[in-house]
């Protein structure tokens, strides 16, 4: 058994995020780039699997598409133990065409079970797991916060409104994981690290896809208006604030 874990190169989140003079694009200057956090906590979550006593997966891959850039973040997913990685070569435009070139790449080369983050932190779509899914023809379940293998099965269990739903589901399919799939994300020791230099990292020519939206601009949001202090005991200004400034009565 094998697991693919689909990555994105997103800015940390403590980034400062920049806009370029004419609003046509994000400045990427200074931006440190991680690990999604979704697809992160995925991956800790299948090498849990793959180290449990008695399993039968085989390996754990890691891919990602990008140009050069991204290449650190794979390396840090194999210092975090994935077995090799593959960097598919595009900047893509929009989720559609990262869906269409992951797609290419599984359609080549078959996986049992593709983890998928819910969303990326910087773009948050949510929309990249289902349309993968449904490019390569695996049924997909969302919202996934607990997996486990069950002889030739997987157990799930999936967040709802007001509970939680567990299922069981057969190979292959594709996983659209929320916080819980794992507690922590790993770190990388320094044994990891220099193992990561010599594991397989794999770049992959574009299958040749195209977008289906573009963006036209940028903007930020609207500052935030200043704090009015009012006094306890004037609660009719505070009501007049409230209707006519907040606009929330």
């Amino acid at each position: 058994m094998n697991i693919l874990v689909c990555l994105s190169n997103v800015p940390d989140t403590t980034t400062r995020i920049k806009l370029t003079a004419d609003n046509k694009a994000v400045d990427l200057t200074g931006v440190q780039w991680v690990i999604n956090p979704w697809d992160e906590l995925a991956l800790t979550r299948a090498l849990e699997l793959k180290e449990t006593a008695g399993s039968t997966i085989a390996k754990v891959s890691v891919a990602i598409v990008g140009t050069a850039e991204v290449e650190p973040t794979l390396r840090k997913a194999l210092a975090i133990g994935a077995d090799d990685a593959f960097r598919i070569e595009l900047n893509p435009m929009d989720a559609f065409q990262v869906a269409s070139e992951l797609a290419a790449l599984i359609k080549s080369n078959p996986y049992d079970i593709i983890l998928c983050g819910i969303e990326s932190s910087d773009y948050n779509g949510a929309m990249v797991g289902g349309m993968l899914s449904e490019l390569i023809g695996y049924p997909s379940v969302s919202s996934v916060s607990s997996l486990n293998l069950d002889g030739s099965g997987v157990k799930l269990t999936r967040e709802i409104d007001g509970g939680k739903e567990s299922l069981s589901i057969s190979l292959p399919f594709v996983a659209i994981v929320q916080k819980g799939i794992a507690i922590d994300p790993r770190i990388p020791s320094m044994r990891g690290i220099m193992t990561s230099r010599t594991k397989p990292l794999s770049v992959i020519p574009s299958c040749g896809s195209s977008p289906l939206t573009t963006c036209s601009s940028y903007s930020l949001p609207v500052p935030k208006s200043a704090c009015h202090m009012v006094d306890a005991e004037n609660v009719p200004e505070l009501i007049r604030l409230l209707h006519e400034e907040a606009k929330v009565l």
